[in-house]
């Protein structure tokens, strides 16, 4: 069965957008870059949250900005690539390879799963994943947690009214004091 998986970046005290809504502290290295790119290779499936959504709807046509290196555009041809459910009631239309879904996460997540196919399904955006923690559809936790304390904002773990045990499965610094931490939730 696949794994749902709740992966982004993070400050060092655990927000993944600042106070002021932005996240120019989480601007990937070379390093750091290619390591997404690895990680987007091992994703079947990618849902988003609306903000999340429109954040990263600059991907989709990205291959057209002469400015970009060799890096960037291999992640712009993932990601266009990548079949993607974007979750919003306010969005009327999505572009590229992606469904525009209204509601009804838990059944999408289970219809993931049950279909045949490769590679995780990722989810990404706060809200999304408090929804999908809530329900417990997350099976790991993926930070990539940067050395920077930003204060306040938007948090990486949403709130539980519940405890959540977690396996530490994998742990590497990447470059410049940045840590990936993989945790798997036990059941």
């Amino acid at each position: 069965m696949r794994s749902v998986t709740y992966s982004m970046n993070i400050s060092l005290d655990g927000y993944i957008v600042g106070p002021d809504g932005g996240f120019n502290w989480a601007e990937p290295n070379d390093e750091v870059f290619r390591f997404h790119i690895d990680q987007l290779r091992e994703v079947g499936v990618h849902l988003l949250g609306r903000r999340l959504y429109e954040t990263m709807l600059y991907w989709e046509t990205a291959d057209q900005d002469p400015s970009l290196n060799d890096d960037q555009l291999e992640w712009a041809a993932l990601w266009k690539a990548l079949p993607k459910v974007a979750f919003s009631t306010t969005l009327s239309a999505v572009q590229g390879n992606t469904r525009l879904l209204s509601g009804g996460l838990a059944e999408e997540i289970e219809r993931l799963r049950a279909e045949p196919g490769e590679g995780d399904i990722a989810i990404g955006g706060a809200t999304l994943a408090a929804e999908a923690a809530a329900s417990d559809l997350i099976d790991e936790y993926l930070a990539v947690v940067y050395p920077v304390l930003i204060g306040g904002g938007v948090p990486f773990f949403p709130q539980h009214e519940r405890r959540v045990d977690l396996e530490l499965v994998e742990t590497r610094t990447i470059d410049s004091g940045v840590v990936y931490l993989r945790h798997r939730v036990t059941r």
